[in-house]
């Protein structure tokens, strides 16, 4: 059933849909990868990794909104449930429990790697079919590579 018509012909809509869906997905695992461990950081420098993960929270949040509403926009219905979270993201899992700062700097510089190199892929996907999408990705990616390097510079003390 459609419900919201696209500007875009239908198979550009349905290729630059899947890109928009993959991203939220992931999207929506950094938010809840950063609040875990917010959550559950301790360590020296506890304060500071402690409030930059909330900065990745609202990064992650505020994109996945971007990017869900721009998948409405052309019709697609985007899918943030948690199944469909758990199911389909494909960044890497953090460990239970507390997790020490230096630790936690390096998996999220891990997450934010494997993140980063699927949105300049898809960045490439997106260019083929939508431009407007292209360019939310390139702002997204953009924002995610300054998340990242802060991190790194945080670990080289």
């Amino acid at each position: 059933m459609t419900i919201i018509t696209s500007p875009i012909a239908e198979q550009d809509r349905d290729h630059t849909g899947a890109v928009l869906q993959r991203t939220l997905v992931d999207l929506l695992d950094l938010s809840l990868l950063a609040k875990q461990a917010h959550w559950n950081v301790y360590g020296p420098r506890f304060r500071a990794v402690h409030q930059q993960l909330d900065e990745v929270v609202t990064t992650a949040r505020d994109y996945a909104d971007q990017v869900a509403e721009r998948a409405a926009a052309l019709g697609i219905s985007p899918d943030g449930r948690a199944g469909t979270v758990a199911d389909s993201s494909r960044l890497p899992a953090f460990q239970a429990g507390w997790i020490a700062d230096r630790k936690v700097v390096e998996d999220i510089v891990q997450v934010f790697s494997t993140l980063i190199g699927l949105m300049r892929t898809r960045i490439e996907e997106a260019g083929r079919s939508d431009a407007v999408t292209q360019d939310l990705l390139i702002s997204l990616t953009a924002a995610l590579e300054k998340q990242s390097w802060m991190f790194q510079a945080e670990n080289r003390a």
